[in-house]
C-alpha cells in the first residue's frame, strides 16, 4: 500500500496523534486549533485536548487524499475509533508556518 506523500509537520502529526509529548513537537507555541465547535489556543490547549480525546475514541486517522488551497494543505482522512458514525473521513487544514503548524481546523 502506498502512503500519502505529507510535508513534514503534517505527516508527524497524524504519526503522533496517540502521543502528545511528539504531537506537542509538531505545533507552533501560538497555534490555533478548531475541532468539533471548540477552539484550543496554544500548544499546551492542543495537546491537553488531543490527548484527552485519544483516550476516549482511541481513533486513528488514514489521510488518503491532499490539495493545497490558498496557501492551506488541505487533507482528508478516514477516521475510524469508538465513536458514533466511525468510520468517517475528516478534512483537515493545515497552514504551516517555519516547519510548524500555526493552525488546524477539522471538519467533516
Amino acid at each position: 500500500m502506498d502512503t500519502l506523500p505529507l510535508p513534514e509537520p503534517i505527516a508527524a502529526y497524524f504519526a503522533a496523534e496517540h502521543n502528545p509529548e511528539a504531537l506537542a513537537r509538531c505545533f507552533t507555541a501560538q497555534a490555533v486549533m478548531r475541532d468539533d465547535g471548540h477552539t484550543y489556543t496554544g500548544v499546551n490547549a492542543i495537546t491537553a485536548f488531543m490527548a484527552e480525546a485519544s483516550a476516549r475514541y482511541s481513533a486513528t486517522s488514514v489521510p488518503f487524499a491532499m490539495e493545497l488551497d490558498d496557501g492551506v494543505q488541505l487533507v482528508r482522512a478516514k477516521v475510524s475509533g469508538n465513536f458514533p458514525a466511525s468510520p468517517i473521513v475528516l478534512t483537515y487544514r493545515f497552514r504551516l508556518e517555519r516547519g510548524l503548524i500555526a493552525s488546524l481546523e477539522i471538519s467533516a
